[in-house]
């Protein structure tokens, strides 16, 4: 399946408005007006893997669009100057008003995510994340519920955004040894 240009949505250069905003290459645009090239990066987005100490993974079901009502993993947009980590702490607060005891990296996904109407290219940074003691985690903002999954059920397919059921994939082939709290 052939993928639009990344930046097909735009149709006006974003630094003088000019219409004279066409495909430079494959990944960016140039404004024949005022001679600016526009290049869209990923936007880094992070991942909470939340296991519990009895070896469940904290789960949470999706309240908004897109994929409402699937499973998914704590976690989102960093924003500017936030460090991966720190928006990961800050989605986790904003998602279950817990915060993380410790965190620590995994591996990273790309991810298209739609949002009004347009494509996000992301990275998505997944990380194996501890909570700190006495933090009770409750569903808040994007997530109506929470669910604890021990690995045997895990289905990759019942998480609806894609990077997350590739990641949900890929831990449950590292399951027996990792990750572990």
């Amino acid at each position: 399946m052939e993928h639009p240009h990344p930046l097909s949505d735009f149709k006006f250069c974003p630094h003088c408005g000019g219409a004279q905003f066409h495909e430079h290459d494959a990944h960016s645009k140039r404004c024949a007006t005022c001679g600016f090239t526009f290049y869209p990066n990923a936007a880094a987005a992070t991942v909470a893997v939340i296991v519990t100490p009895h070896g469940q993974l904290l789960c949470t079901v999706r309240q908004r669009q897109p994929a409402a009502g699937t499973l998914d993993l704590p976690g989102g947009f960093v924003d500017p100057g936030e460090s991966l980590e720190e928006g990961l702490r800050r989605e986790v607060r904003e998602e279950l008003g817990a915060e993380l005891a410790q965190c620590t990296y995994l591996f990273s996904l790309p991810n298209d995510y739609p949002f009004s109407g347009h494509t996000v290219h992301t990275a998505d940074a997944f990380f194996l994340c501890t909570l700190a003691p006495g933090s009770q985690p409750q569903a808040a903002d994007d997530a109506a519920s929470i669910v604890y999954l021990p690995p045997s059920q895990l289905q990759p397919s019942r998480f609806g955004l894609h990077s997350i059921s590739r990641g949900v994939a890929r831990l449950l082939q590292a399951w027996p040894t990792h990750p572990q709290p």
